[in-house]
């Protein structure tokens, strides 16, 4: 019989697969819908204090070796946001699949209040998403890029947020090791790695430009995969601490890899946008069958065998 389940931060989860955020999460019922297609957590889109409309088409272009998006953190603000994982969490208690509501801002109090705002939805988890610009920083950096910002944000919220508390990390960075032992220090429960690589262009070389209308975007898919796993493998590494290890996986092995570097759980994103409904059942029965050919009965037995 194999096992499936994990626990996340003391939180039960039928399976490994986590809606990444960004996809599917702008509205209740896509939440419920990658619910009730197999995923065993799901996270919202990123929701900032205010609304934001985000950056005109063309947003997003499938460059065959993954994606390349510049969507410009688009939602309606904190106060709606709250209201739609309010209707999500009603949905998502029967089908036993927690969900991860993701806040990002622009200094530490947009950070705070966002949190302040969201946190009445009850859901089981708030994601701290650090990669935006950080316009309170002399260089107008993300946070994620340094230790200091990252934890100063980390430790800011967690005064105003007694829940479990993740954070997502950029790839942008040699120092990922630092920040996540920065922001886990300041009081992170887990950590969400890895956030899109670059930014990237990609020219139509017929029309002479860049193909966003924003020039450059974050790359995700297939191309970020192994990044996002080296990235798992360091932090895990060093620190104990769950991880939901991010990045263009497609299949089970992919699964397998990120689970291996030390993840204990693993989002699922790019590939909705080719696969749709069928994506996280069909990686998790590939994960299931290529466990038992490997001779596992658990998750628990693989998680960072890759350091041994």
């Amino acid at each position: 019989m194999i096992d499936l389940s994990v626990e996340f931060c003391g939180v039960p989860m039928r399976n490994p697969l986590v809606l990444a955020s960004g996809i599917w999460g702008s509205c209740a019922e896509t939440l419920i819908r990658a619910a009730r297609h197999g995923a065993g957590a799901v996270t919202a889109k990123s929701c900032s204090l205010e609304p934001r409309q985000g950056h005109p088409n063309p947003t997003v272009l499938d460059w065959g070796a993954g994606l390349i998006n510049a969507i410009g953190l688009s939602n309606p603000g904190a106060a709606e946001a709250r209201d739609l994982l309010r209707h999500a969490k009603s949905e998502l208690i029967p089908l036993g699949v927690p969900l991860i509501a993701s806040v990002f801002g622009h200094s530490q109090k947009e950070f705070c209040d966002a949190v302040r705002i969201v946190a009445e939805a009850e859901a089981d988890f708030i994601e701290l998403n650090i990669s935006c610009p950080n316009v309170e920083s002399e260089f107008g950096e993300p946070f994620a890029l340094d230790p200091s910002a990252a934890a100063g944000v980390t430790r800011a919220v967690r005064r105003v947020y007694d829940g479990r508390l993740l954070v997502k990390l950029s790839p942008n960075t040699h120092h990922i090791v630092d920040v996540a032992r920065a922001v886990v220090d300041a009081g992170a429960d887990g950590l969400t790695a890895v956030n899109t690589l670059g930014p990237g262009m990609i020219i139509d070389v017929h029309a002479r430009c860049p193909v966003l209308s924003n020039r450059v975007g974050g790359i995700s898919g297939a191309a970020l995969r192994p990044v996002a796993v080296r990235c798992v493998y360091e932090i895990a590494q060093e620190l104990d601490v769950p991880i939901i290890g991010t990045g263009g996986v497609s299949t089970g092995e992919e699964a397998m890899q990120m689970i291996m570097a030390g993840a204990t759980a693993v989002g699922i994103g790019s590939v909705l946008y080719t696969d749709g409904d069928d994506a996280f059942r069909r990686i998790s029965r590939e994960l299931e069958a290529l466990m038992r050919d490997e001779g596992y009965t658990c998750l628990a037995d693989l998680r960072g065998c890759a350091h041994d």
